[in-house]
C-alpha cells in the first residue's frame, strides 16, 4: 500500500519534476549524476499561500533561514529528513518564493540547483552551449543555469547557496529550539502582479519573450533575519537566488 508523502503534498510532484529536469538536461548533453543536489525552488502566487506553504514545510523542518530579497521574504526551508530523489540522491532544503517582482516566472516547482563544487569553471566551460546564462547574485552566488520553454529552471552553483547564506549569518543566530528559526518581520505590500492567460505563470514587467531570451539582470537584495525590519534597507549580502 501506498504511503502518503507530506512534503509532495505542500509543493507538489517533487521526485517527477526532478527527473524531469534532469532528463531534459541529459538530451542537451549534461549529465547531473555526479553532483549532489542544493535544493528545489518552489513559487507561489501569491502572499497568504506563501504564509500558508510556509507554515507546513515549518512542520517538517530543522531551520527556516528567511531573508528578505528583492523586497520581499524568501523562506530556506531545512527539512528535519532529506527528501529522496533521482534514485537516491538527497534533498534537505527547500526554497519558497513569494509573488514575482519583475519578470515571468513558472508558479509552483520552478528550479532544481544542483552544486557542482570544484568543477564549476571548467563544467561552465565546457557545456557553455547548452547554457542558457549566469546570474551574478552575489561575491559568493554567482550560478550558471539553464532555462527551459516551460520557465523552469536548473541551476548550478559552485556551493549551495544554503551553505553560503548559513556561513554568513552564523548557525547560533537561528534557535536551537524552533523550526521557524529567524523571520524576516515583513509584511506585503497592496498586490501589483496579474495573472496570465496560463494560471501557473505570472507576469511582472517584463514580457515572457524577453525572459525566456535573458536572465535578470536585477542585483541581490538581501539582509540576516536580525537586522532593520524595512526590507527596504536591505543591503547586506549574499542572499538566496
Amino acid at each position: 500500500m501506498a504511503t502518503s508523502d507530506p512534503i509532495a503534498e505542500i509543493i507538489g510532484d517533487y521526485r517527477g519534476f526532478a527527473a524531469m529536469q534532469r532528463d531534459r538536461l541529459l538530451a542537451r548533453g549534461i549529465d547531473i549524476a555526479p553532483y549532489p543536489l542544493s535544493h528545489l525552488a518552489v513559487r507561489v502566487a501569491d502572499w497568504d499561500l506563501y504564509v500558508h506553504q510556509r507554515t507546513l514545510l515549518e512542520g517538517h523542518a530543522r531551520a527556516n533561514r528567511e531573508n528578505v530579497w528583492n523586497g520581499r521574504p524568501i523562506s530556506l526551508i531545512v527539512l528535519a529528513e532529506p527528501l529522496d530523489v533521482l534514485d537516491g540522491t538527497p534533498v534537505s532544503n527547500i526554497e519558497l518564493i513569494p509573488p514575482v517582482h519583475q519578470r515571468v516566472y513558472r508558479m509552483g516547482l520552478e528550479h532544481l540547483g544542483v552544486v557542482v563544487g570544484d568543477e564549476f569553471d571548467e563544467f561552465s566551460r565546457v557545456h557553455r552551449a547548452a547554457l542558457t546564462g549566469r546570474q551574478f547574485q552575489s561575491a559568493a552566488v554567482d550560478p550558471v543555469y539553464v532555462l527551459f520553454e516551460d520557465f523552469t529552471h536548473v541551476k548550478f552553483y559552485r556551493r549551495s547557496f544554503f551553505d553560503v547564506v548559513e556561513d554568513a549569518e552564523g548557525a547560533s543566530r537561528a534557535s536551537p529550539t524552533s523550526t521557524t528559526g529567524c523571520r524576516s518581520g515583513w509584511s506585503p505590500p497592496p498586490a501589483r502582479t496579474r495573472s496570465r492567460a496560463d494560471p501557473r505563470l505570472l507576469e511582472g514587467n517584463e514580457t515572457a519573450r524577453r525572459a525566456s531570451r535573458a536572465p535578470s539582470q536585477s542585483q541581490p537584495r538581501t539582509r540576516p533575519c536580525h537586522a532593520s525590519r524595512d526590507p527596504r534597507a536591505a543591503r547586506t549580502p549574499p542572499g538566496p537566488p
